[in-house]
């Protein structure tokens, strides 16, 4: 009978197939108890998924979960760990820039000193940024700042992607965790209601050979996004805080339309007030899509023709609901401004939940068909 894994790794990975075979093959010449590879692949464009399939027939260590409809780094890592069989799991980027031969060292200070994380740190001492520019290393800094208001532990790296964790850990926060972004490393650590027994080892950074980087201005909203969400508990969802955001950001972009045409190019008030609220609605619908929900991301453009038309709709009914709540609570003795705020709150949260359940749920579901079943083929 095989050995069960003791180590579990969890690779996600997106559009990595140049990574894939140089991955494997580093980490069977390393010294470790029995493991396995569970790559979970966000439906990738250059057939990864098949790749890795293809090399799982021949050894059974290697798996794959394809996703489709879902997408981000925290979610892949979390269902990784679900489907995972070890009492150590272990994360790493599919891309060669983590430096995999500590792995064994990671392992045995959990095993060890009965640790329930072991950081791979860039910012340990020994460690290092690699050839990284200077404002990536100056806004991983920001980020560590920022990550001491919702963690319990002095982590040198807490934006690290690189670390291993007993699996009693993973089971104790994992229905507290907010799956946001990329930094699955700092929502463990944030779920955590006390101290965390930890370590950290120090390496170096490598520079991509293959594959694009997937870290953009997107990733800094996500990561402020789940700072928020840890912030505010169970109070306000961390997405329905960035939606709100955004909602403001389309009420200066409402009014700047509005006083441009309205006084400058001198239209009716209602065909400014018309005109500017159509544009604020498209201008809500794109930072959404691109901020938001960039892990449903609607793709192409009739997936984004109906996401708008939905959104519109359901902002419409929202925006209805609005007048009318307020008009009711005037009527009624109540102060104009909280009428007001009342509406406006209620509104928000319609479209919202339209929002979740529709424009980004149902919709992103019915991504082009097309699009999947005639990707080409890729020969390995």
């Amino acid at each position: 009978m095989a050995n069960l894994a003791e180590l579990s790794i969890i690779v996600p990975v997106l559009n990595e197939r140049e990574n894939i075979r140089p991955l494997i093959e580093r980490i069977s010449q390393m010294d470790l108890p029995p493991w396995e590879i569970i790559f979970v692949d966000d439906d990738s464009a250059d057939n990864t998924a098949a790749l890795v399939r293809e090399i799982a027939q021949s050894d059974p260590r290697i798996r794959i979960i394809r996703r489709i409809g879902r997408s981000g780094l925290a979610s892949a890592c979390i269902e990784g760990f679900l489907s995972a069989l070890s009492p150590f799991l272990a994360v790493m980027d599919g891309d060669l820039q983590h430096d995999e031969s500590i792995l064994p060292r990671m392992l045995s200070l959990a095993k060890s000193d009965g640790l329930e994380l072991v950081v791979a740190s860039r910012n340990a001492q020994g460690g290092g940024m690699g050839e990284f520019a200077e404002s990536r290393v100056r806004l991983s800094n920001l980020g560590r700042s920022l990550s001491r208001l919702i963690t319990h532990v002095e982590l040198t790296d807490p934006m690290s992607g690189f670390f291993l964790l007993r699996r009693e850990f993973f089971e104790e926060v994992v229905y507290r965790l907010s799956q946001y972004g990329f930094k699955i490393l700092l929502d463990l650590v944030a779920s955590a209601r006390r101290p965390v027994r930890f370590a950290e080892v120090p390496y170096t950074f490598r520079t991509r050979r293959f594959g694009d980087s997937k870290l953009d201005v997107i990733v800094g909203v996500e990561f402020l996004m789940l700072i928020m969400d840890k912030l505010a508990g169970d109070l306000v969802p961390g997405r329905f805080a960035i939606y709100s955001l955004v909602g403001l950001s389309g009420v200066i972009v409402h009014l700047c339309i509005l006083g441009l045409l309205y006084r400058e190019a001198q239209l009716p008030l209602l065909t400014s007030q018309s005109a500017a609220t159509l544009v604020a609605m498209v201008w809500n619908f794109l930072l959404n899509n691109a901020i938001t929900y960039r892990d449903r991301k609607l793709k192409g453009w009739s997936a984004i023709s109906r996401g708008l038309a939905v959104f519109v709709v359901g902002c419409s009914i929202g925006a209805l609901a609005n007048l009318g709540l307020t008009r009711l609570l005037y009527d009624r003795g109540v102060s104009w401004y909280v009428a007001g705020i009342s509406g406006l709150i209620v509104s928000s949260v319609w479209n919202f939940a339209i929002s979740e359940a529709f424009t980004w749920k149902i919709l992103q579901r019915r991504r082009s068909y097309a699009e999947r079943v005639h990707r080409p083929a890729l020969l390995s």
